[in-house]
């Protein structure tokens, strides 16, 4: 065959390339997307620190295992906040803290009251203008540019729309009209800037200035302002609730309040030593309990105890759980009958083979405790939800003896169960179910 003209040589290199280029765009158009983070706080009843400073993430693992808080403030933007740089706030850090199950709350300290004496913080930094011209135009100026900010901050570390975005507007003498004016109409702004970016309007204010500012401003001036959705109160009074006589009872509830009910100081969790505030959060529709749930077509395996047992028992319920229990273990073929059968007998000695324990022909407390913390968890601590958390709930009661709903939700009894057994198997009883606790918990102890 002869070989081809130069020219048509060049010719069909030109199509390949083009070819490989739509093939290229076409890979790129159908591959799947990046998932996004997922919105934040999002649902959540429990309790949250924050820290000028953004910590590290070997800090942060080291909280989310022993810590009891599950959420977090971090500073993302505003001139006039001190922790100006953020080595450790990325984009990766945000993912990371997602994915491990952190609720985020994002703040921005711009500027501030023009009658707060500690501000501006330094030569490049600005107060709210109080002059009333035009209503207060430049401070409504101000906080529209501010929220778009905000806004350009978060998106940059992949905080997703719908999330939260917080103004922190530290306290002001509230019975000066135009530094109380200004800063309504700067807040005012700065809400109707985000929802116009699809975020939502959070304020963090001390309860006796911003907080009453806008509390009064839903009451006495209803429609004439856009209030922030969100409100987090500065009350340092040590009740981790978010109430306060500062704000009407009514007012951004239920699921849009957080309170700092606690002003800086160390916690030591887990070896990790921080400086914080502490918070307690009521977003959303908050930690969900689960309704009772029934297995193997109709069967509860949430007992009020769990007893001992072997072949010719006559406990019916707590039978038909075991068998249940074993059937999911896939240790067990036969009826759930509620009959302890040999064939029951011949399943108990399988599943304690599987987990490494002597084979016997009782089902003892141990037995309980392994088959109903057995599967996937994550650290526990109050406000935590999932079935993990409800099966933890079966095994403790097992555990301990003490009556517990498994409803899935890790409030104030299971944290005091959780404490009665770490105390049982000589752990410290802080309340909170990190790995060890689990692992010790899944090999049976008591």
């Amino acid at each position: 065959m002869s070989p081809l003209p130069r020219r048509a040589l060049r010719s069909l290199a030109a199509a390949a390339a083009i070819l490989a280029t739509v093939a290229t765009t076409v890979a790129v158009l159908t591959a799947p997307a990046q998932a996004a983070n997922r919105v934040t706080p999002g649902n959540f009843t429990g309790y949250g620190f924050d820290q000028c400073l953004a910590p590290t993430q070997s800090k942060m693992d080291a909280w989310r295992e022993y810590s009891p808080f599950s959420a977090v403030g971090i500073y993302i933007s505003g001139k006039s906040r001190a922790c100006r740089s953020q080595p450790n706030l990325t984009r990766t850090w945000v993912s990371n803290q997602l994915a491990r199950q952190w609720k985020l709350l994002p703040i921005t300290l711009g500027p501030q009251a023009s009658c707060q004496p500690r501000f501006p913080r330094y030569q490049d930094d600005v107060k709210i203008n109080p002059s009333s011209t035009d209503n207060y135009r430049r401070a409504r100026q101000q906080g529209w540019a501010e929220g778009k900010d905000a806004v350009r901050a978060a998106q940059a570390l992949g905080i997703t729309a719908g999330s939260t975005l917080w103004y922190d507007l530290e306290g002001f003498d509230f019975d000066n009209t135009a530094c109380r004016e200004s800063a309504l109409r700067f807040l005012h702004a700065w809400t109707r800037s985000l929802h116009a970016l699809d975020y939502v309007s959070g304020l963090y204010s001390s309860a006796g200035s911003g907080i009453k500012m806008v509390d009064n401003a839903r009451v006495y001036r209803a429609g004439q302002f856009v209030l922030p959705d969100m409100i987090w109160i500065a009350r340092w009074d040590g009740v981790a609730n978010t109430s306060t006589s500062y704000v009407r009872d009514d007012g951004w509830r239920p699921g849009r309040r957080v309170k700092q009910y606690r002003g800086g100081h160390n916690e030591t969790w887990g070896g990790v030593t921080i400086n914080i505030d502490s918070n307690y959060l009521e977003v959303g529709t908050g930690s969900q309990r689960r309704k009772a749930e029934t297995f193997c077509g109709g069967v509860s395996i949430d007992l009020p105890s769990y007893p001992t047992m072997r072949e010719g028992s006559t406990r019916t319920a707590a039978v038909k759980a075991l068998q249940c229990l074993l059937q999911r273990q896939r240790v067990y073929a036969g009826k759930v009958n509620g009959v302890f059968s040999p064939a029951v007998t011949a399943a108990v000695r399988a599943w304690q083979k599987k987990v490494g324990a002597p084979a016997s022909n009782t089902w003892r407390k141990r037995d309980w405790i392994q088959i109903h913390s057995r599967g996937a968890y994550r650290p526990a601590k109050y406000g935590t939800t999932g079935p993990f958390v409800a099966r933890l709930q079966r095994a403790l009661v097992a555990a301990t003896g003490t009556r517990q709903a498994a409803d899935g939700a890790y409030f104030r009894s299971t944290e005091n169960l959780v404490k009665t057994w770490q105390r049982q198997v000589g752990m410290s009883a802080t309340g909170v179910m990190h790995s060890k606790a689990w692992r010790r918990l899944q090999a049976g102890g008591y």
